[in-house]
């Protein structure tokens, strides 16, 4: 017997990875770690689908990438440069290879021991930018493929922003050869939370 797709299958089905990186702006990453309870704010995504040559499913399915060509409504974790792993969301009908990348996060509740424990005493420089969030709320390959829709990783979808509260820019890292013209990096306008400045 198949299971029936989650509200936020159905939803993510619908979109495309351009659609998808405004559609998560403004929704929240829930948490459980270490018995609390973290919730985040999405504030910065980028986009990546199979027709561009800067996504991992650009040449079509591997072992590494195969979660891309999967459900909507999925984690992709992925481990780069050796040392850091990436949070995305997969969108997309099935089989399109389309996942939102999670690049900055503004921290909401669960944090305050975290924050009063830092050098810096500030919220707003440590889950801004797609390594960062990932080392600090634990997330790593053991939630790849993770139905976004339950624990210990939850994706929340609140109601769609307004187009003006949402800046698009050049994505950040790609080479010119390889997409570097597409202003598919999803930013929430006015937002001190993003990795890097507009």
């Amino acid at each position: 017997m198949m299971n029936r797709p989650t509200p936020l299958e159905i939803e993510l089905g619908q979109l495309t990875a351009y659609e998808a990186a405004a559609r998560l702006i403004g929704g929240h990453i829930i948490v459980r770690r270490y018995g609390q309870v973290l919730r985040c704010q999405i504030v910065e995504t980028e986009a990546y689908d199979a027709s561009d040559p800067a996504s991992h499913s650009f040449k079509g399915p591997t072992k590494r990438n195969r979660v891309m060509f999967g459900p909507p409504g999925r984690a992709y974790v992925y481990f780069t440069y050796g040392m850091h792993y990436c949070l995305n969301v997969v969108v997309g009908r099935e089989s399109s290879g389309s996942a939102v990348l999670i690049r900055a996060l503004k921290p909401l509740s669960g944090f305050d021991d975290i924050i009063k424990s830092r050098p810096s005493n500030k919220d707003n420089d440590f889950l801004n930018g797609p390594a960062k969030l990932t080392k600090n709320l634990a997330i790593d390959l053991s939630l790849n493929g993770h139905d976004l829709s339950s624990e210990p990783l939850i994706l929340e979808l609140l109601e769609p922003l307004k187009p003006d509260e949402i800046i698009w820019s050049k994505r950040i890292g790609i080479r010119e050869s390889v997409g570097h013209e597409l202003h598919w990096r999803a930013c929430l306008k006015g937002s001190p939370y993003l990795s890097r400045g507009l």
